[in-house]
């Protein structure tokens, strides 16, 4: 029977097919390794969400004991953002000289000295000295975890894995207000300072953890360690042949030639991240002057629309809603935190499913009207003598809405875009660029709100945050492509025109060779590999 087969196919001319080709493929099945590297790196994003978390509570007692104004309170809840702009620019060149892997061992020795200087403040300079150090190892974090996870992760779950970053920063918020209700109890002198000291406890664990972690496979290429590249690839690809062509598509990007397969080679000067900056900002082409607006421009609307205003400053948006018990204003800013963790969730099984831009503009919409809502609930309690029961309401539902439609879009889908867009050799300075706009948008938005709700009262700044928020929407959709299932060294040549935002990027399963037509694809053309 078998042998009468292969001869009419040899008739025919057809090559031989069983039913089981005729099925549509499988989707593979999760990579656990893969999965557990971008949890171990992405749990460091835990930092920055403690800190903003517990800040928020800790605030309220460290102005009682230490007697500080308004305006020092500003300063101290902001000012690591501002402090974290060192760390996220040094990290970029720290991740190419070290390697990803022990650039976050570092974050988490910096975080740890700056939470143990925090907690054994004894006045408010000694306190911005702990700020100062704690910020730094945030940046580095910060920068850090997207990176490394974007480039372990397979394409066909990156977007899942690289959204660890924005879960473990709420987690950690989370946690954040948790500690604030939990040591509240404590005399005031001590609860505040035990709030921030118990954040040195995490990073110890998390830098001893973190050297089970493989190396970036991106980075060892760009060493020229091929052999080692290989070995974790075939680890974290879905399939061999998935890992056979991203070390091809790797080599490619560094400038290795894709025949040579040598463990070590020797590779140009600017693969350990010289020039960088000349190629990023002096004289980009096209595609990467189009990735860099994307990524800057991403990363400046996440925070300008005023998340860290109501992260930070929810108990007094919750007093100004009505509630007057430290209580109670405590217990509203952990259903915030919970409501934050269970969006994003959500948000990571979303992103490989529908795409960055769908859930992108429906998040940031949902944020305009929230915001706006919020704005509104909050301005009829300005303006009313007696207790607007419906409007208190609608406030703090609103506080819970806005959070909530944040955490399903624009806070995950900001860290994996920024990093997946940018070119090998570019990658690590590109994102270090992105998170210190981030962390400089923060730290004006947060060192801000109590003097801009006090100049145009506390409606009229989420009215503002709600136009930021709406002029952030045409900014994405005319300036941000698809790129869900595309590999990363893939993601030059969708950028440096404009066509693609009127048709969606559906051409899926095919290959595609650029042809070096000006677009800001590499001039031997590249190879598009859509998901799997």
């Amino acid at each position: 029977m078998a042998d009468r087969k292969a001869e009419t196919n040899a008739i025919s001319g057809q090559p031989q097919k069983a039913i089981m080709d005729f099925d549509p493929p499988k989707k593979p099945k999760r990579n656990k390794y893969a999965f557990a590297c971008a949890l171990l790196a992405s749990m460091t994003s835990v930092l920055l969400g403690y800190d903003i978390g517990v800040m928020s509570g800790a605030i309220i007692y460290i102005k009682d004991d230490l007697k500080i104004s308004d305006i020092q309170v500003e300063i101290l809840a902001g000012i690591l953002n501002l402090y974290s702009l060192i760390g996220s620019c040094a990290a970029g060149r720290t991740s190419d000289w070290i390697g990803r892997r022990y650039t976050i061992v570092v974050s988490q020795a910096i975080f740890f000295a700056g939470a143990v200087l925090m907690g054994f403040a004894t006045n408010y300079t000694f306190l911005m000295v702990g700020r100062f150090v704690a910020g730094v190892g945030v940046g580095y974090a910060l920068m850090i975890a997207p990176v490394y996870t974007a480039e372990v992760s397979p394409a066909s779950s990156r977007g899942f894995l690289t959204s660890f970053p924005e879960v473990f920063i709420n987690g950690g918020i989370l946690l954040g207000y948790v500690s604030n209700y939990v040591f509240s109890k404590l005399p005031t002198h001590l609860g505040w300072r035990v709030m921030l000291g118990v954040g040195a406890v995490p990073s110890v664990i998390l830098a001893i953890v973190v050297l089970w972690m493989p190396e970036s496979p991106r980075w060892l290429v760009m060493q020229g360690r091929l052999g080692d590249a290989k070995t974790v690839l075939d680890k974290t690809s879905d399939s061999k042949e998935e890992a056979q062509i991203r070390l091809a598509d790797i080599k490619e990007a560094a400038g290795i030639p894709e025949d040579c397969t040598d463990d070590i080679v020797q590779v140009s000067k600017r693969s350990h991240g010289e020039d960088v900056w000349k190629e990023l900002i002096l004289h980009p082409t096209p595609a990467v002057r189009h990735v860099l607006i994307a990524a800057v421009g991403i990363h400046f609307f996440q925070q300008c629309s005023g998340i860290d205003s109501v992260v930070l400053y929810s108990p007094r948006i919750f007093e100004k809603a009505g509630i007057v018990s430290s209580n109670g204003k405590l217990l509203a800013t952990v259903a915030v935190g919970f409501v934050k963790t269970v969006f994003i969730l959500v948000a990571t099984f979303l992103l490989d499913k529908i795409g960055r831009r769908p859930l992108l503009l429906s998040s940031v919409a949902g944020m305009i009207f929230s915001l706006a809502t919020l704005g509104f609930g909050l301005t009829v309690i300005d303006h009313s003598k007696h207790k607007v029961t419906w409007a208190v309401g609608l406030s703090i539902t609103m506080v819970m809405s806005f959070v909530a439609f944040f955490s399903i879009g624009m806070g995950p889908i900001t860290w994996v875009y920024s990093s997946e867009i940018f070119p090998l050799k570019l990658r690590a300075q590109g994102t270090s660029l992105g998170v210190a706009v981030n962390r400089l948008t923060s730290g004006v938005i947060s060192m801000s709100f109590i003097s801009l709700y006090k100049g145009i009262t506390i409606g009229g700044a989420f009215f503002l945050y709600a136009g930021v928020a709406l002029v952030s929407w045409f900014f994405f959709y005319f300036m941000l492509p698809e790129t869900q299932g595309r590999t990363l060294e893939d993601m030059e040549g969708l950028f440096g025109n404009f066509k693609w935002n009127f048709s969606k990027n559906k051409n899926k399963n095919i290959k595609e060779v650029s042809n070096g037509d000006g677009n800001g694809k590499g001039p031997n053309g590249q190879v598009q590999l859509g998901s799997r």
